[in-house]
């Protein structure tokens, strides 16, 4: 039976999501076109500087094509998060109709949050110079992911959802020189899915408790199978995306530019999609306060080949939430 405090949470994450809730047209586009004379993703995230032979319009474009894969990436991830919450939701179908209600609530925010990057998408596809290649299928990354234990596609999904605030907070709020509208959609992202990292603790933990000592085990070994599906998939879109730039920057690159755009590429992923949700602090208390130490170190382990994508000159990175 659920706890009156567990209710009581879930009653706040309802209130505050009734309270925050946007509609796309009305509250996000609001009419407007993306602004490409602007940055999209900035520099703490993009590593665009770190490239020291690129013009500034270079880092600009090279922020925009980030930025496009950023929202598409988004978009990806919340297929296979509405349907695991769909799954999870299952526990309280006759139990604690709040938190029901609060599960629901989250997956149709899920469910548009998908709708907007679409539609995203569909305005910079409009614009940008043909080309671009999403690597990635969403229904086969998803498929592949709900494979995985429940255990394991939790703690990615609250990876995801406290770095998304985390790159929010640190990175994109407090530049005024971005495009309006880019910087927009991830304000009003972050406003939900900051209720969702609040659900995806409980459901964490309360799964974790129904797990013996080797199937939690198992799990570790889940997640850390899903950390490298990640990161396989940053890789491909890292090589497109570096290719991508080269080919609508107007002015040639050299061989040895090119490899040194894909690298940085990469290691901007790694730090974007994977890096900056390992080091956030609520993440790591979620997390490994549930593993014992040689759990830990072998999540550890995985991720160490991966820490030196923290940047050269990193923006202040406030990641408690």
């Amino acid at each position: 039976m659920m706890s009156v405090a567990a209710t009581d949470r879930y009653a706040k994450v309802i209130e505050v999501s009734k309270r925050v809730r946007w509609e796309i047209d009305r509250d996000v586009i609001r009419g407007r076109n993306f602004d490409f004379s602007k940055t999209f993703l900035p520099s703490g995230l993009s590593l665009a500087d770190e490239l020291t032979f690129l013009s500034a319009g270079d880092k600009r474009l090279l922020s925009q094509v980030q930025g496009r894969t950023y929202a598409c990436m988004f978009g990806l991830v919340e297929r296979f998060i509405g349907a695991k919450v769909l799954d999870v939701s299952r526990q309280h179908w006759l139990g604690d109709q709040v938190a029901l209600e609060a599960l629901v609530r989250l997956t149709d925010e899920e469910l548009k949050h998908q709708e907007l990057f679409r539609r995203l998408e569909a305005m910079m596809a409009a614009e940008m110079p043909a080309g671009y290649v999403h690597t990635a299928d969403a229904n086969a990354v998803a498929q592949a992911v709900l494979s995985k234990s429940t255990w394991a596609v939790l703690a990615l999904t609250l990876d995801i959802e406290l770095f998304s605030q985390a790159h929010y907070r640190a990175s994109i709020a407090p530049h005024d020189d971005l495009c309006g509208l880019w910087k927009d959609v991830f304000l009003f992202h972050w406003r939900e899915e900051a209720q969702h990292a609040i659900l995806d603790e409980i459901e964490l933990a309360a799964e974790d408790g129904r797990l013996s000592p080797a199937e939690r085990d198992a799990a570790v070994d889940d997640l850390i199978a899903l950390v490298g599906a990640v990161d396989g998939l940053v890789q491909e879109q890292a090589a497109a995306d570096a290719a991508y730039f080269a080919k609508i920057a107007g002015r040639p690159f050299s061989d040895a530019e090119r490899e040194q755009i894909e690298a940085k590429v990469l290691k901007a992923y790694r730090w974007q999609y994977i890096v900056t949700g390992a080091m956030e602090p609520r993440f790591q208390k979620a997390l490994f306060g549930l593993l014992d130490e040689k759990q830990s170190q072998r999540i550890q382990n995985a991720l160490a080949p991966l820490t030196y994508a923290v940047p050269e000159q990193p923006e202040a990175m406030p990641l408690a939430a």
